[in-house]
């Protein structure tokens, strides 16, 4: 047996292998809808397919370098399909990013291929087409006077069945970057083997519907893409909403009796304190995946009254995609605020433990960093050796957030390691804090960040979003911390604040928040 034939025979499948089978499953059911628009899995099959060739007609295949920047529509996903078939490596562009984050995104990525959305962004497409040296194709969803039009061009290809390009596992398949929250956003290189293994734990892990309607509301560009294949490969269809706002999610869970969503904790919140909630039917949910952020244990409680225990929160990250852990949905146990501040056991898939800075296991209920290996874990940060060396240290993704594991093997997260503030000599995480704040009723969110002060070095600062109609003073606040945590924890000073800065994706933007305070400081944090 020749090396080839060795490599073909134990070669797994890699997620486009996966895409054409539930496509192929699918093909008389409907896979999509949104708005007017509903396709048939066939159809998705059909159309993806005549992409795969109009990229191919214009040189674009394996290895080649491409990103999307687009509103939720119908061809996201028949344009994110065929790059996965064809084995490009592909890069997401936040909708909601600036022309400068986007900049910088293509040229660091080295992208060569912007696909774009004309409806919503030919002028940024064509801005980007000056900015950017590296850009070299342009192809609009639709027609454009910056890109070729590659709907038009992929009708003058009949469907033919799909082949997943040949590629090796550990081939990039994907770069994403970090939320940039602490610095310049890192590009994060995912391959063809991690890629799948995302979704094999989602199959066998995570708590999905027996009949799946998904609704997705989020950037399908983003964490929206991660439920595409897990639904179809159990027969189930897509829900689209071109972006989320909540009086139009609750009617699409009423209308089309959808079984499942996923949603950051910000937009549960807005979805809570929606008049509509009353008044819309939304029974029909079994299943509400949540995480990129921290939950309130309080709002958790709230949320699980007035929808039921159909909560299932995954914990991941850009560096380890998704689902490092999850908390079942019969995990969450209503009347114990502590297990809700959990981000649940880790998924038996990956090797999970909090370790020291000397890379030894703290005992349990101490104080670690989060640290994984595993087939999920990225290849490196693209062009970025020392980062690399130091993410990767002791052959272990350094996850950056603090947690302690309990008896029952529940890790519960203090924070992340550079959200900690150093008031008066003492450390102390801001995740602790947000939690006692977040429980008083009149409290819809908080932030709480270290500001400059000339006795403390760092004194802590709480920024509070206040529900309706509602008013509590700072004082009453900072004394409910004092009595849950002690006078180091109590913040020095309330702000109430109208809204929280957010990332393009809806995670709270600490580094933002923190600016507000710093500017003009000797430092930063």
């Amino acid at each position: 047996m020749t090396t080839d034939e060795l490599a073909d025979l134990h070669r797994p499948q890699f997620l486009a292998d996966l895409l054409i089978t539930a496509l192929d499953r699918n093909a008389d059911r409907p896979a999509l809808y949104l708005g007017d628009v509903v396709l048939t899995g066939g159809q998705m099959r059909d159309q993806i397919s005549s992409f795969v060739q109009a990229l191919a007609a214009q040189g674009i295949g394996k290895g080649s370098t491409v990103a999307m920047l687009s509103k939720n529509r119908p061809e996201v996903l028949i344009s994110v399909g065929a790059q996965m078939i064809s084995g490009c490596r592909n890069t997401a562009l936040a909708p909601m990013g600036s022309v400068d984050d986007h900049a910088y995104i293509l040229g660091d990525a080295e992208i060569e291929t912007l696909i774009f959305d004309p409806a919503a962004f030919e002028a940024r497409a064509a801005e980007l087409k000056a900015a950017v040296p590296t850009l070299k194709n342009f192809f609009s969803l639709g027609p454009s006077e910056v890109g070729i039009d590659i709907l038009a061009l992929a009708r003058d290809f009949a469907p033919a069945p799909l082949v997943a390009a040949d590629v090796a596992g550990d081939d990039a398949s994907s770069m994403v970057y970090t939320g940039g929250t602490t610095g310049k956003p890192k590009g994060v290189v995912n391959t063809f083997a991690s890629g799948v293994t995302l979704p094999q734990i989602q199959m066998a892990e995570w708590q999905f519907p027996d009949e799946m309607r998904f609704l997705a509301c989020t950037p399908l560009s983003h964490a929206g893409m991660a439920f595409f294949v897990p639904t179809l490969m159990r027969g189930g269809s897509l829900v689209v909403l071109p972006a989320f706002e909540p009086a139009a999610v609750l009617e699409a869970i009423e209308k089309y009796k959808i079984t499942s969503t996923m949603l950051v904790p910000t937009m549960i919140y807005m979805l809570l304190d929606h008049p509509d909630l009353e008044t819309r039917d939304v029974s029909s949910l079994e299943t509400l995946f949540y995480g990129a952020a921290a939950m309130s244990p309080a709002r958790l409680q709230e949320g699980i009254a007035k929808l039921g225990p159909i909560f299932f929160q995954y914990f991941g990250q850009s560096e380890c995609g998704m689902t490092i852990s999850v908390l079942r949905k019969e995990e969450h146990l209503v009347d114990d605020p502590e297990r809700l501040a959990s981000c649940g056991r880790p998924v038996p898939w990956l090797n999970v433990k909090l370790l020291d800075d000397d890379l030894n296991e703290v005992p349990r209920g101490e104080l670690g960093e989060i640290c994984v290996r595993g087939p999920l874990v990225m290849k490196e940060y693209w062009n970025k050796p020392s980062e690399t060396a130091e993410a990767l240290r002791g052959g272990w993704l350094h996850t950056g957030d603090i947690a302690r594991l309990d008896k029952d093997g529940f890790m519960f997260i203090v924070d992340r390691k550079k959200d900690m503030i150093i008031t008066g000599g003492f450390n102390v995480f801001p995740r602790e804090i947000e939690d006692v704040i977040s429980a008083h009723p009149a409290v819809a969110s908080v932030a709480v960040v270290g500001v400059p002060d000339e006795k403390w070095g760092e004194a802590v600062k709480a920024c509070v979003v206040l529900r309706d109609g509602q008013t509590v003073e700072g004082a009453e606040l900072s004394a409910m911390v004092k009595e849950a945590k002690g006078a180091v924890h109590s913040p020095k000073s309330v702000d109430f604040v109208d809204s929280l800065p957010l990332t393009p994706l809806g995670k709270l933007d600490k580094k933002a928040l923190r600016a507000r305070y710093w500017e003009g400081a000797s430092r930063a944090v």
